[in-house]
């Protein structure tokens, strides 16, 4: 009897317990992982100045490595160590600032390096400093460029960006050079050529009946997976997803352009909770069956969105606190190696089929994209921890 009662009483008090009293880890928790999953990277590759060689050799400002310095700027911004901010400019001073392939390019991929050469400028920009142009101009003249340059592929001024990754890699570019000069073209711009790849690319990418992304025009209806689902690239709608909120991070909640953005992020919220596996990754594919695996890329984007949306009070705790807990769960408990290699990260390409099959071993083909992917989760559910407090 005495056993029952006590039985009782521990489901009664589980059950009273605060929605977000199921999370195991603690803001340090978080923290530690996050340098431990960094620590790995910046030893393998202690020169940020060397080119990769996978299959040829390649710059170090391309995209893949854009984005692992997305997240290094994410941790510094939790973690004030200078040999962040050493690694960050030695980087970005040995490319002179400019974006890959220089400034007449008007490939996304080549101007994602550009989001932390912005990053760097912002605080000098503010503080008036002089003799420092040298940061901002070639982006400066990169933007100015394609804003004159109708794609020849399909005619449109604005028809740059054909493939979702693209929104990522480039529109926070166009939205921080808006802050930084106060020129609202550039704002303008962006939006457009966001709105173009929503909208009109091969007939629309964003699906706004479901709140998810078709990769590029390759990938809308007809097209099926083999389970007759619709293809959605988990971690390139984990760009998209991304993008919004780097956006939105330099734009007045008040103004047009972040109502806009809020609604498809809304929209691409409520759709990513429905697809979220039981062991609280994502799907490479994420309606359908195949390739069901876990895969850390997209998973660490959408925990990086979700905490973002949370802490912004744009998403309902009691809704999506669980999701983000179960995710981080899943990365630590799953993907996460003890010397901070990360397991099920999908390869380079362009759907659900690339770089398979996954495993907690297998190593993709690059590396620094993934790291900084899970570093901006990370850092984002670092501070949605340290706002319990």
């Amino acid at each position: 009897m005495n056993k029952t009662r006590n039985l009782a009483l521990l489901v009664m008090l589980f059950t009273a317990m605060p929605w977000h009293a199921a999370a195991q880890a603690t803001a340090e928790d978080v923290l530690a992982t996050a340098r431990l999953v960094n620590d790995y990277f910046m030893k393998k590759y202690e020169d940020p100045t060397v080119p990769t060689n996978v299959k040829r050799v390649r710059p170090s400002s391309l995209w893949t490595r854009a984005v692992y310095y997305e997240g290094l700027v994410a941790l510094k911004g939790i973690d004030h160590q200078q040999r962040y901010l050493d690694y960050i400019e030695r980087w970005a001073n040995f490319h002179k600032w400019t974006p890959r392939n220089g400034v007449n390019t008007c490939d996304a991929d080549d101007q994602c390096c550009a989001q932390t050469y912005l990053w760097c400028y912002q605080p000098i920009a503010e503080a008036a400093v002089e003799g420092t142009s040298y940061m901002l101009e070639p982006t400066l003249q990169n933007l100015n460029h394609q804003m004159q340059t109708p794609n020849p592929k399909n005619g449109s001024l604005y028809g740059w960006w054909t493939w979702i990754d693209a929104i990522q890699m480039a529109m926070p570019v166009y939205v921080s050079m808006y802050r930084i000069t106060g020129e609202k073209k550039y704002l303008d711009h962006g939006m457009k050529m966001y709105r173009w790849s929503r909208n009109e690319c091969g007939g629309g990418l964003f699906n706004v009946k479901e709140g998810l992304w078709w990769r590029d025009a390759d990938y809308v209806p007809p097209y099926k997976e083999p389970d007759g689902q619709q293809c959605y690239w988990s971690r390139g709608n984990g760009w998209v997803y991304a993008a919004l909120v780097r956006c939105m991070d330099e734009l007045q909640p008040k103004s047009k352009e972040y109502k806009e953005l809020m609604k498809d992020f809304k929209l691409m919220s409520k759709a990513l909770i429905t697809c979220q596996r039981e062991d609280g990754f994502w799907n490479p594919s994420l309606v359908s069956t195949n390739y069901a695996m876990p895969e850390t890329s997209g998973t660490a984007l959408f925990l990086y969105g979700i905490c973002w949306g949370m802490r912004e009070g744009v998403l309902d705790e009691r809704v999506y606190r669980p999701v983000a807990n179960r995710a981080w769960q899943a990365m630590v408990r799953d993907a996460v190696h003890e010397d901070g290699f990360l397991g099920w990260m999908q390869g380079t390409g362009k759907d659900p089929s690339a770089g398979q099959p996954l495993s907690y071993t297998r190593i993709p083909d690059f590396e620094d994209y993934g790291t900084g992917c899970f570093l901006l989760g990370a850092t984002e559910y670092y501070k949605l921890l340290k706002d319990d407090r």
